[in-house]
């Protein structure tokens, strides 16, 4: 089911849409060095085979999981060898410096266009002498709609599933559990009909739900279960269950899962899930992610023990992340608001004519270390963002902010 052309792909409209980015580029056979970043199963691959295929260029192929200096090497002569090729590299975030360096001689040259697969933020995992001669495009997840033209597309036009009169009563539970990745929905689509031995399949949310729990058995680092696995750890970390992280935590390092995916998850949930009911939360994942770099298996193992268990068993708030999106959100809706005179910057004499930074108040000078004044825009005034959440240090918080009258703490 594989796509062949650009008019055959399903999603990434805004890259290889009627006005896509990508479309221009290819049809004008002027494509830059790319790195394609998304989740899985929603059209890396597929695209940078089509790019080949519509450019014309002779395709290579690597994946980082298992490939070396020496397989780059082979791989960019081989390419040198035919003028000019497309060289795609898999999960390239999984290089270290030394793989991706040895692209940069033949990326500066063009005698390979370099497509980059990555799940992974390409600012953090991709060294900045290679990814400064690339261009970036984000892929999206697929939607619903644009999965149930999948599904459609996949029942009339697959060889085998075609020959099965397959009746989708239900997809609430597939598109569920596909998460907006393509492979994952048609992987659970021919579980549920193989699971039928003959007749008519019709595919039900209760169907699929058996067929996920059956698949989710076995952890594949590098297949569907690795995005599940590590939500289940995430869970019951943020639901204060030290033993079941501790689990899920055991099923990923014997998996050999990577520990910076790992410790990159954990500092995330500092932030987001601990955040000022335990500020040392953060400190310790910090920490937790830069001893990862500097100690492999099995000795990391320790570290991640510990900062999981620690991370568990923490009082848990996300006023930051609740304050954070009222924030974008009112900055959304008010992108224009004046900064108020009396804060403005004033280095000029004109500038203090026109009463910029008059009537400032500097807070060291009153009692307490706090003046009260207004700092919002004139039009979202004593506007409230911020919500202390009930624990021991939020409480102090909050004890503070009670001075501040006029935003009702």
């Amino acid at each position: 089911m594989r796509p062949q052309t650009l008019d055959e792909i399903i999603g990434q409209s805004h890259l290889v849409g009627a006005n896509g980015l990508l479309r221009g580029l290819i049809r004008n056979k002027n494509l830059p060095s790319i790195i394609l970043w998304g989740s899985p199963g929603i059209g890396k691959t597929t695209i940078a085979k089509v790019i080949a295929n519509e450019i014309g260029l002779p395709f290579y192929s690597l994946s980082a999981i298992s490939s070396g200096v020496k397989d780059v090497r082979e791989a960019i002569a081989r390419a040198e060898s035919e003028g000019q090729a497309i060289l795609f590299i898999d999960e390239i975030h999984r290089f270290n410096k030394g793989q991706q360096d040895a692209l940069l001689g033949a990326v500066e040259k063009g005698s390979i266009k370099l497509i980059g697969a990555t799940t992974e933020n390409p600012s953090f995992e991709v060294n900045n002498a290679l990814l400064s001669r690339c261009q970036v495009y984000v892929l999206e997840p697929l939607s619903i709609e644009e999965l149930r033209l999948l599904l459609n597309t996949a029942i009339k036009g697959d060889l085998v599933l075609s020959q099965r009169n397959i009746i989708a009563a239900e997809t609430d539970a597939l598109f569920a559990f596909s998460g907006g990745d393509a492979r994952k929905m048609l992987n659970l689509l021919e579980l549920c009909v193989l699971s039928v031995a003959e007749g008519d399949v019709h595919i039900t949310n209760d169907m699929v739900k058996t067929q996920a729990q059956r698949k989710m058995a076995q952890y594949d680092k590098n297949g569907e279960n690795h995005y599940d696995i590590i939500s289940a750890f995430i869970k019951s970390i943020r639901g204060s269950d030290p033993n079941a992280a501790m689990y899920w935590l055991a099923r990923m390092m014997k998996g050999g899962e990577d520990p910076k995916f790992i410790s990159r998850r954990l500092l995330i949930l500092a932030a987001e899930d601990i955040g000022l009911a335990n500020p040392t939360a953060l400190v310790l994942a910090t920490s937790c992610f830069q001893a990862v770099q500097m100690i492999g298996y099995p000795e990391c193992g320790l570290i991640l023990s510990e900062a999981t268990l620690y991370l568990a068993t923490s009082p848990k708030s996300n006023s930051t992340t609740i304050a954070l999106m009222k924030a974008n959100q009112l900055a959304e809706a008010h992108p224009e608001g004046s900064v108020p005179l009396a804060i403005r910057n004033a280095p000029t004499k004109l500038m203090k004519d026109l009463n910029y930074g008059i009537g400032y108040k500097y807070a060291h000078e009153y009692e307490g270390n706090f003046a009260e004044m207004e700092f919002m825009p004139d039009e979202i005034k004593n506007t409230k963002l911020f919500e202390p959440q009930k624990n021991p240090r939020e409480n102090e918080i909050a004890g503070f902010l009670k001075r501040w009258k006029k935003y009702g703490y």
